[in-house]
Order: structure tokens, then sequence, then C-alpha cells
């Protein structure tokens, strides 16, 4: 897995969006998306502040989100491209420094209905490791 934190949560998130994908767009499809995710993550592992991140203090102090079509053009071609990628990574960066991803969302998803557990926390009240 790329560089950073990947909550149990985002695991679990990513596993069920590529199984979905699998499903819908077969194996090609499957690993386009999972290039696509993987590229976003790191993407935010190098620069937690990067164009399109944006902060979200309504959901919890330190949180961040950054839409994964911000990353769409940085796949490689040959891999594919995904024209209308629907996900969020949601994420915090901690007291070391690494981007810890809390959850992939569905774009209509409610984020603060489905934050992992301490990630609501506010910074200073042990919620960032």
């Amino acid at each position: 897995m790329p560089p950073g934190v990947i909550s149990p949560a985002a695991e679990r998130d990513i596993e069920s969006i590529l199984a979905w994908t699998h499903e819908q767009f077969g194996e090609e499809g499957r690993l386009r998306y999972e290039a696509f995710v993987v590229r976003a993550i790191l993407d935010l592992a190098d620069n937690p502040d990067r164009s399109g991140s944006q902060r979200r203090p309504e959901i919890a102090v330190a949180a961040r989100t950054y839409h994964l079509c911000h990353s769409r053009l940085r796949v490689s071609a040959r891999v594919g491209r995904i024209r209308r990628p629907r996900h969020f990574l949601l994420y915090r960066r901690r007291h070391d420094g690494q981007v810890e991803i809390g959850r992939v969302l569905h774009e209509r998803m409610d984020l603060a209905r489905h934050l992992p557990e301490g990630f609501g926390i506010a910074e200073g009240e042990g919620g960032l490791p």
C-alpha cells in the first residue's frame, strides 16, 4: 500500500469499491480504479495540502477531503483513465507528518456520519497520534 496510514475503515471502503467496480466493469475496470485510488493516496502523501484538497472543520478539526477527480489526469494513460470518479478521500495529517486516510466515500455520502472511530477528536485531545 502507498506511504501513509490507511485506517481499517478506509481499507474496507477500498475493498468494497473495488469489488463493486469488478462486478460492474470487470477486472480491467477494477485494475484501472485501483491504480487511480493509489495515485490519489500517493498524491496526498506527497503533498497533503495539494490543489483540490479542502479543510473540513465542520466535520473534525484536522479533517480534509480530496475528491479523486483531482488526480484523474495523473494516472498513466497506459493504465486507462476514469472519466467521472465519484469518491472522496477523508484524511488528516498526523503529528508525525504522515497522512492518515480515514475513509474513502462516495461523493453523495454524508462524510460527517461516516467518520472512523477517533477521527473526530480535536487535535491536542489525543486524536492525532
